[in-house]
């Protein structure tokens, strides 16, 4: 988890030894890219979604530390 809000937060940040502690852990290099390709998609996915105004579904609860509202 360390390591995706790293990337969410300051992506340029990570640094080889940021890559070193995954593998230390167990991770693989394809896991590692892959976590890091999922981060991404939601990063882009939770910003296009934040400046296009999407609403989420009406059965769905606000949660306003999760998803704020900017209005």
């Amino acid at each position: 988890m360390d390591y995706a809000v790293a990337i969410t937060r300051e992506p340029t940040s990570t640094t080889r030894r940021d890559i070193e502690e995954l593998r230390e852990a167990g991770w693989t290099d394809a896991q590692i890219l892959t976590a890091t390709e999922v981060v991404g998609f939601f990063n882009y996915y939770v910003r296009m979604v934040e400046a296009l105004g999407v609403e989420p579904e009406p059965e769905m609860v606000r949660d306003p530390e999760v998803w704020p509202n900017p209005r």
